[in-house]
């Protein structure tokens, strides 16, 4: 029998949880559903007004601003979490940028932005966490990537590229890392109702809630899963058709998407 790909979590009662990009949609949901659920967590982000209202409402809850994409801060927001919780267990990568281009308008400042937050600060985070980790022999790193990362989509010639390296990445750790006894998470979301996604002009099959995506995120962690991906449906569909021959899967796309 196949077991669980990472350790189940069983208990979140006492787990310390640093938690970057936390200020609105995925990220406060899921910082609120583990405090909840009896976990430490430190919430980061920019905004320190936004993080002090998701924060409040609990004793256990910390706040650590800062700006990921200025790499210089991230060992100072490190000491001051570890500060706060005494360790971490796990820590999620959630802050990201969304910009919407199609191939025809694209802006290299967007672009640089883009990959220097959803991917460069990830990379500078690891490089943190990871020595971290293994010194104490134990704790989990989660990407949040997207499920934009299987397959080329209108739109996500900036996005996609990013969550997509993120994919490639997380595979990576998971392949070095659980060896060494470290768990590994890749989350792959579909379309979540939050700030990011308020700005698309198209329908969004399967939106989901902030706190439904973190339910699924939380649910993945307690299963042992590598990969959490939702809605399950469409999550699923995308990624079936991400397998197919391109002479069938580019046709299929641009039947359904109408582009």
């Amino acid at each position: 029998m196949i077991g669980p790909l990472n350790p189940p979590v069983t208990n979140w009662h006492g787990k310390r949880v640093w938690l970057i990009g936390a200020s609105s949609g995925i990220g406060a949901a899921l910082a609120q559903t583990l405090l909840e659920a009896g976990a430490w967590v430190t919430v980061s982000a920019r905004r320190q007004e936004t993080l002090q209202h998701v924060a409040q409402p609990y004793a256990h809850a910390h706040v650590v601003a800062f700006d990921a994409a200025d790499l210089n801060a991230w060992p100072e927001a490190f000491e001051r979490t570890l500060a706060a919780m005494g360790h971490v267990d796990l820590v999620v990568f959630g802050a990201a940028r969304y910009d919407p281009t199609h191939s025809w308008e694209l802006n290299l400042d967007q672009v640089q932005k883009s990959f220097d937050l959803n991917v460069v600060a990830i990379y500078k985070g690891v490089s943190l966490l990871v020595p971290y980790f293994l010194k104490r022999g134990e704790g989990g790193l989660a990407v949040i990537a997207s499920i934009s990362a299987y397959t080329g989509l209108p739109k996500a010639v900036i996005y996609g590229a990013t969550k997509a390296a993120l994919n490639n990445m997380a595979q990576t750790l998971y392949f070095e890392l659980e060896p060494k006894g470290l768990s590994v998470y890749l989350i792959n979301p579909g379309f979540v109702e939050t700030p990011m996604t308020a700005v698309n002009d198209f329908a969004m099959p399967g939106l989901m809630k902030p706190f439904d995506a973190a339910k699924a995120i939380v649910a993945g962690f307690e299963r042992g899963d590598f990969e959490v991906r939702f809605p399950r449906g469409f999550a699923g569909s995308l990624r079936w058709i991400s397998f197919l021959a391109d002479r069938f899967r580019f046709p299929l796309l641009h039947k359904i998407t109408k582009l």
